[in-house]
């Protein structure tokens, strides 16, 4: 069977790679491979597209470098793995990838690897080096986020009906480029941050009477998730509503939706969705909707305590200072939550009734138009 375009260019690229490695060493010089910095430094905020970019500096990891060495064996063994599974057109998940790669290297008392930790970060590296994506290593993650909703869709000739899976839902893969859509009937997305609100739509059937496509993240989304929602607003033109809890974690979940990570700032333009909207949790709906006895006090140090914020607080500040929360609109917001030290989670609505959400918050949020940006 003739391989993919994809895995062809993807093999070129690993061979290119140990063929530069091969060189250095036979030339007599210190071995090394290149990848672009990804720490914040390295991170741009492109205004005019809404997305997080990798900026242009780039860093050598060598072999002859006691800092360096075992990051670089980590490497080429990865390397090496994911090229035996373009040929031989298996697929691993990174967990299984770290357990064939774990081992006691002979000689010495010390392991190749020794948490998913360690492995992991190389997996990232190697995409920004060759850059190239994890699914074309032929690398996937455990499946993390469902869907739920009026959306028929064809997976390997398989058609899926997203209407007729219950409350389970379709689980959503790490790679879903290959999806087809077959029909839909949906006015909008909605990404929810949490499995256990998701839940609650689905069972006061929020999906079949406002006609959305429910996608519930289950916290911070994977990547599957994320490119399932640019895929759903570029290729059906669909509007995307963001619902998280009120607390600097759930606007960071959606910075990532929107803007994307600074983790995988190569992979902004697949993974982000600029023109999403947060229909909630904010602040304003504390008092909007009755909530003043069920908020949450923020965990940590106030900034203005000695020795400066810590926990949410501190998350709080921090995204404060990033350059695509600089509105004026999410100053407020945050200041807000600092001032008052409060979070809100989504079920807090459950304080009216557990039909609330499902018949009047959020009908009354997405119509009404004024989101925060």
């Amino acid at each position: 069977m003739p391989r993919l375009k994809e895995d062809e260019e993807t093999l070129r690229r690993l061979e290119r790679l140990g063929k530069q490695v091969v060189e250095r060493i036979r030339e007599g010089d210190n071995p090394y491979f290149e990848r672009p910095v990804r720490s914040r430094s390295n991170v741009v905020f492109n205004e005019e597209e809404g997305l997080l970019d990798l900026g242009d500096s780039k860093s050598k990891r060598y072999f002859m470098n006691i800092g360096h060495a075992r990051k670089f064996m980590q490497s080429m063994l990865v390397a090496s793995k994911c090229k035996e599974l373009i040929e031989e057109e298996r697929t691993a998940s990174i967990r299984e990838l770290y357990y064939q790669l774990k081992h006691t290297i002979p000689g010495l008392d010390e392991n190749t690897l020794e948490d998913q930790d360690e492995s992991n970060p190389v997996i990232v590296d190697l995409e920004t080096a060759l850059d190239s994506l994890r699914e074309h290593l032929h690398l996937i993650a455990e499946p993390k986020g469902r869907l739920f909703g009026p959306i028929t869709i064809e997976d390997e000739g398989d058609q899926i009906n997203c209407l007729k899976l219950g409350k389970s839902g379709l689980g959503i893969p790490s790679m879903v480029d290959d999806y087809k859509f077959v029909e839909h009937n949906a006015d909008y997305v909605l990404v929810v941050e949490t499995s256990a609100m998701a839940a609650r739509l689905v069972e006061e059937n929020f999906h079949k009477d406002q006609n959305a496509i429910i996608v519930s993240a289950g916290g911070q989304p994977s990547r599957g998730v994320r490119r399932l929602t640019n895929i759903l607003h570029n290729r059906l033109d669909l509007p995307v509503y963001v619902f998280t809890d009120g607390d600097p974690y759930g606007y960071y979940i959606y910075s990532v939706l929107t803007a994307g990570s600074m983790n995988l700032a190569f992979e902004s333009n697949r993974l982000a969705t600029p023109e999403a909207n947060l229909v909630g949790m904010t602040m304003a709906d504390i008092e909007n909707y009755g909530l003043e006895k069920v908020t949450e006090k923020l965990k940590g140090k106030h900034p203005d305590e000695s020795g400066g914020p810590t926990k949410d607080y501190k998350r709080a500040v921090e995204l404060m200072d990033y350059e695509w929360f600089k509105h004026k609109e999410w100053q407020k917001e945050l200041q807000t939550m600092i001032d008052e030290g409060v979070r809100v989670e989504q079920q807090a609505l459950a304080t009216n009734n557990l039909q609330f959400v499902a018949d009047t918050y959020l009908p009354e949020k997405i119509n009404s138009g004024k989101y925060l940006p």
